[in-house]
């Protein structure tokens, strides 16, 4: 069995979880989702936690076990607590601002980049060089942050550009001068 399939999904009282056919819902206080779901994997609620079991062995549904599991895991976690991602913006005259709902970016082009985000994701800067993306779907939180990070990559000769918070930048050294 997958290791991490068959760990039980613990159901906080905040979170509800509804069935119909192939599409699981869960709701909480930040808000819902919903998934659909494949027919390789069955879920049962036992002791207030969900369960995912799978109907056979195939590999198929040896493959979807733990995926399932873990995507709605993520979506229980994210209707009560949220996901947020912090990017960090290193460069002389890099910023980042909210200008209304887009965010502002000034990364050494000619222009400034603006970013308006999806529905569901927040967009913070509570300083210049830090933006936080907050939302309760974790990959949408992912992506946006990846959609973000690629305006301007870190460079591995000065460290400029946009990085994950804790991600480290391996550094190279530069041309040698003359001999």
């Amino acid at each position: 069995m997958s290791r991490i399939g068959k760990m039980p999904i613990p159901l906080s009282n905040q979170a509800k979880i509804e069935i119909n056919d192939s599409i699981i819902r869960v709701s909480g206080p930040k808000g819902s989702l919903e998934q659909k779901l494949t027919d390789q994997v069955i879920i049962t609620e036992e002791n207030s936690a969900l369960l995912v079991r799978r109907i056979d062995d195939s590999k198929k549904a040896r493959a979807q076990h733990g995926l399932y599991r873990m995507l709605i895991n993520n979506m229980v976690q994210g209707v009560t607590n949220g996901f947020t991602t912090k990017l960090e913006i290193a460069g002389v005259g890099f910023r980042a601002e909210m200008k209304g709902e887009l965010l502002a970016l000034t990364l050494g082009f000619s222009h400034l980049i603006y970013f308006k985000a999806p529905e569901g994701i927040k967009l913070e800067t509570p300083d210049q060089v830090t933006v936080l993306i907050s939302g309760i779907d974790k990959a949408l939180v992912g992506q946006v942050a990846a959609k973000i990070r690629s305006f301007k990559k870190p460079e591995p000769y000065r460290g400029k550009g946009i990085k994950y918070s804790g991600e480290v930048i391996r550094r190279k050294e530069g041309k040698a001068a003359g001999k």
